[in-house]
């Protein structure tokens, strides 16, 4: 870990490890244990956007679109699985919720809903779970590369590159919301049983499924310091401060670019797909405008030059959202905007830079006299 993380950096990583896998843990009920396994999954995103954003100066206003391939791609395993628990039901065993009786058995219960008889082509390699990683693992960064390599390679950047990301987050939406027969619709892809005849809807399960989260979140926060410390993720910080001078160094800057934009990809991949394993479902509202800003906002106000303020600004932001919305639900968007313009007027760099300039010191200063 001292070859990852330097000075204090180790610190705050190790005081993270203690808080995801030890003290929420104990101190949470399984609900709100589920809850916060929840917001990690957001964590990713904001962390992909720390190397693409952060580092690289490039706005994506469109993660939500690889979060949501990560997320559907997950849903797609674990319905066909529930789908093959359907065949042979009767309406004795759908009474206790196990199973659901229907006209084609085998098949998602909404492609039977729109009258279809077989599973689409596309549908295939969700029968391996094995096949269905790998996928998470590379369709969101292919996705990724395929339209950053058409807008970097043509020097688009800037508020056109964020705009036309908006707008795919957008165009996946309808084509989600459009197609109910094929990926679920408008209500998604839900009553997720089974992973591997694993029932990942008890409590047990979900305890798991949290510290499977939690230590992923560790594993990445590892990995994006690893390229923040490398030629790469230097070349990435350089080319956010002087684009010009270094391509006149003589390194492509358009594939820089590209590499921080499907890191950020990546990692919203693998959000998306634990999001499903955490809640159960996925549909078309992770996936468009609104959930693509609000995980920029995660990242803003825990500090968009930090990894590790990322992962804060994630749970602080979705803590207080669930919090406001229980306790205030008719006003509670109004009190996250004010949340948000607020940190951003007063701390520019987010929680992680008013903890840097005015935190840390005077902490460091109390250490010094104690010694």
């Amino acid at each position: 870990m001292n070859k990852i993380f330097h000075g204090d950096a180790r610190y705050h990583f190790l005081i993270l490890a203690v808080l995801l896998l030890i003290i929420f843990p104990i101190g949470l009920d399984v609900f709100r244990l589920n809850l916060v396994g929840k917001y990690l999954t957001y964590a990713f995103v904001a962390i992909g956007l720390v190397i693409c954003w952060g580092a690289g100066g490039i706005l994506s206003l469109g993660q939500g679109v690889f979060f949501g391939v990560g997320g559907y791609l997950m849903a797609m395993n674990l319905k066909l699985e529930a789908a093959k628990a359907d065949i042979g039901c009767t309406r004795a065993l759908q009474e206790t919720g196990s199973c659901i009786v229907q006209s084609t058995p085998g098949i998602p219960d909404f492609m039977d809903w729109a009258s279809m008889t077989e599973i689409p082509i596309f549908w295939g390699f969700s029968h391996s779970l094995f096949l269905t990683i790998i996928m998470i693992l590379t369709v969101p960064a292919l996705l990724a590369f395929i339209l950053g390599f058409a807008m970097f390679r043509r020097r688009v950047g800037g508020v056109y590159f964020a705009i036309i990301t908006q707008a795919m987050a957008a165009l996946l939406s309808i084509l989600i919301i459009g197609n109910a027969g094929y990926i679920g619709g408008f209500n998604g892809i839900t009553d997720l049983r089974t992973l591997k005849d694993w029932d990942i809807r008890t409590d047990d399960a979900k305890v798991l499924i949290y510290f499977l989260t939690a230590v992923l979140l560790l594993i990445a926060l590892a990995v994006a310091q690893i390229v923040l410390n490398s030629k790469l993720g230097r070349v990435i910080i350089a080319v956010r401060g002087q684009e010009d001078r270094v391509r006149f160094s003589g390194y492509s800057v358009a594939n820089f670019k590209l590499a921080a934009f499907c890191f950020g990809a990546f990692m919203a991949g693998i959000g998306g797909a634990l999001f499903t394993m955490n809640v159960g479902f996925i549909h078309a509202n992770f996936v468009g405008i609104v959930p693509s800003i609000e995980m920029v906002i995660f990242c803003a106000v825990g500090g968009r030059f930090s990894i590790f303020g990322a992962v804060y600004g994630t749970l602080l932001v979705n803590a207080a959202k669930t919090v406001f919305s229980e306790a205030y639900p008719e006003l509670w968007l109004f009190a996250m905007g004010l949340i948000f313009v607020g940190v951003v007027l007063a701390f520019q760099d987010g929680l992680a830079g008013f903890y840097k300039q005015s935190i840390e010191p005077r902490l460091k200063q109390m250490w010094s006299s104690a010694a």
